[in-house]
């Protein structure tokens, strides 16, 4: 697969740079597809068709129904080409086919969350004034930002790209998509998309670039908000950044999120949580919850049960059906994940199963032996630092007291998990777990309610109504009462 122009303002465009990348697979690092990338004067263009729409285009001044017709064509048409997107990923990133194909409905259900939300959402309301003698009335108006720098991560592309893209066109904004160069493939299928959808001119670029483009998108004076997921030390940067610039910023940031299992749990089916909770993705997620919290009482269960899940598990070929773990989508990454397994072992925790040898015929690719650890503290580093791969760690609490305290004491605030016999008990400990978003017994995360980070693991939120409203300002216009 070849791709020698770039998506920039609706329109297939040269790029500034006739080199072209080698993107390679996780699984063999074989060439699948070459592609051009994005450099500052590429940026540059983008953000200019995006400023131009923004300011003398029709899109933010499109009624909302209209703008909700071309987002739904958008998923209609996304929906189509569901496998295709879905065989893509996996040959990208590695992601077993299980996984991609699952997702697809999914982003099904999210696009319906959103257009849901903005067909009931107060574009304008009045204010009738709160003493009656008031000679005014006030109208509130939610309008579009400007331009929205969309920055996105590799591991879930399009999941990632419609978050942003969806709730920003809805609210009238025009968008500046930047992607990671690994993901240039599915997201200039993405780009495809958007382009049938029946979007004006200028109003969506889609730029797979490299970290130091990306840092020039953010500073960019044209751009007026910027909409990032990916790691908390990157978050942090592109903080600073924009609040040097005053520009409108929401983070989606990174996790180590707990699971913690009640005394009372059904233990086969919190195991089996921990196969989809924890361990999706081939667990580069940042929602993973990788720290299972377990009490003393059932301690030695909970150990034996998640061995024997991890053991069972199949590494390798992610286009294989037998799948469940495929490799990391990168050499780099790879080597990192193996590195905090070594670390474990340095800090004392007890290797149950797995370590840092590649399984064996798979040494082409990036893979990576899904790992368990035991007798874990949660001041060891592989519990506190995100290690975004296929690695458990299996923390021991006295009470439940004492579960909440472990479970909070992390910098992040992602996600987690409660399992127990008793809905109404687990719901009760979800409530004092600090996260943005927590599942009670394995139910999936939602995509009508808010989702975001507590702490260190972001700003603002995605998802519903209040996914919109972040790309909104409000706007307040007094006018005379009626007499």
């Amino acid at each position: 697969m070849t791709h020698e122009e770039l998506f920039i303002g609706g329109a297939w465009t040269a790029p500034s740079s006739t080199e072209l990348l080698e993107i390679r697979s996780p699984h063999d690092n074989s060439v699948i597809g070459r592609a051009a990338q994005a450099l500052p004067a590429d940026v540059d263009r983008a953000v200019a068709a995006a400023r131009r729409a923004f300011d003398e285009g029709p899109w933010p001044h499109t009624p909302p129904a209209d703008r909700i017709a071309v987002v739904r064509e958008l998923a209609t048409l996304r929906e189509k080409r569901a496998d295709e997107i879905a065989a893509l990923i996996s040959a990208e990133n590695g992601s077993a086919l299980w996984f991609t194909k699952a997702g697809q409905p999914g982003l099904t259900r999210q696009a319906n969350a959103y257009l849901k939300a903005a067909e009931e959402f107060d574009w304008e309301t009045t204010l009738e004034p709160s003493d009656p003698a008031a000679p005014f009335r006030s109208v509130v108006r939610r309008e579009a930002i400007g331009v929205v720098a969309a920055i996105i991560p590799w591991n879930s592309p399009f999941s990632s790209a419609l978050a942003k893209i969806i709730p920003a066109l809805l609210a009238g904004n025009t968008v500046v998509l930047k992607v990671s160069p690994e993901n240039t493939l599915s997201m200039n299928l993405l780009a495809e998309l958007l382009a049938e959808a029946g979007l004006p001119e200028g109003v969506v670029s889609v730029l797979p670039a490299d970290r130091e483009t990306s840092e020039y998108l953010v500073k960019h004076p044209d751009v007026d908000k910027i909409a990032f997921t990916g790691s908390t030390r990157a978050g942090r940067r592109i903080a600073s950044l924009a609040g040097a610039q005053l520009k409108r910023v929401s983070l989606e940031l990174g996790g180590k999120s707990a699971m913690i299992i009640l005394p009372d749990a059904d233990l086969d089916a919190a195991i089996q949580g921990v196969k989809f909770g924890s361990l999706l993705n081939n667990a580069e997620s940042c929602i993973a919850q990788t720290r299972i919290l377990a009490p003393r009482s059932r301690y030695a269960e909970v150990v034996a049960g998640l061995r024997e899940l991890v053991e069972s598990l199949g590494v390798g070929d992610p286009a294989d059906d037998r799948t469940f773990i495929g490799p990391m989508i990168r050499r780099d990454q790879q080597q990192r994940v193996l590195d905090y397994i070594r670390l474990g072992v340095e800090e004392g925790a007890r290797l149950v199963t797995g370590g840092p040898e590649v399984p064996p015929g798979l040494e082409k690719g990036n893979y990576v032996t899904p790992t368990l650890f035991a007798d874990v503290d949660n001041a060891m580093r592989i519990a506190q630092e995100e290690i975004f791969g296929p690695v458990l760690v299996v923390i021991a609490y006295d009470d439940e007291d004492d579960a909440v305290r472990i479970a909070n004491d992390s910098e992040y605030g992602l996600s987690g998990g409660v399992w127990s016999a008793d809905p109404a008990h687990a719901l009760a400990v979800a409530r004092r777990v600090r996260t943005g978003t927590v599942t009670v017994n394995g139910a999936p995360i939602g995509f009508d309610g808010p989702f975001g980070g507590f702490k260190a693991s972001g700003l603002g939120r995605e998802y519903g109504a209040v996914g919109i409203g972040t790309y909104t300002e409000y706007k307040t216009i007094t006018v005379p009462a009626a007499r």
